[in-house]
């Protein structure tokens, strides 16, 4: 489903009392999960994830991609349980690719995962430091699980955060609402295109 962009009427805009511009000098765009498994829920909002990318492309801020699979049903039997082996996305399967229509080039990394966080096991933080990213946006699927775990850790491993709204979505209103008083709240800088648009690009 898609976001709401910001206005002074939602319901997460009490928490929203926070305002900053990211950096585009060192500053990365982090893609979240954005495949072909989750497409009821990503599809809604591509338009506002490709808008999203090409705000960054133009400011010359970086583009990482991640995709959510398992090498073997093994891979973090807490998600099985939680969620049942069939909800697993091995790779190699259709189900495992990032979604048609998703703007990514041929020379954006893309980072594999095996639970929500893109941290855990990948790499990511000693990747982005090595670029000099201090800063991070987050876009892409499930706002609540993978997006929220990502920025949360992103945070409490010393990034600033930018979070989402229009280029973000989950199974439920309520859901997506919920972490975006959470990011408001005590983790993050709320963003859509609009305030992207103006904060990289001025």
């Amino acid at each position: 489903m898609a976001a709401k962009p910001l206005n002074p009427s939602s319901s997460y805009a009490e928490y929203n009392i926070r305002t900053r511009k990211p950096d585009p000098r060192s500053c990365a765009l982090l893609v979240i999960d954005v495949q072909n498994h989750f497409a009821s829920m990503a599809g809604p909002i591509l338009p506002a994830l490709n808008a999203t990318i090409r705000l960054c492309r133009r400011a010359s801020v970086p583009v990482l991609f991640t995709r959510h699979c398992d090498a073997d049903p093994s891979d973090y039997p807490s998600l099985a349980e939680w969620w049942g082996h069939d909800s697993r996305i091995l790779d190699g399967s259709g189900e495992a690719e990032l979604m048609p229509g998703l703007d990514r080039g041929d020379g954006d990394p893309v980072v594999r995962k095996h639970t929500y966080s893109a941290f855990r096991g990948t790499g990511m933080e000693e990747r982005l430091a090595g670029m000099g990213v201090r800063e991070v946006i987050v876009a892409g699927v499930m706002t609540n699980l993978c997006c929220e775990t990502t920025a949360r850790e992103a945070f409490v491993r010393g990034f600033r955060v930018f979070f989402s709204t229009d280029a973000t979505a989950t199974s439920s209103e309520d859901l997506h609402v919920a972490t975006l008083k959470n990011m408001a709240h005590g983790f993050a800088y709320l963003v859509d295109c609009e305030s992207l648009e103006k904060g990289l690009l001025g």
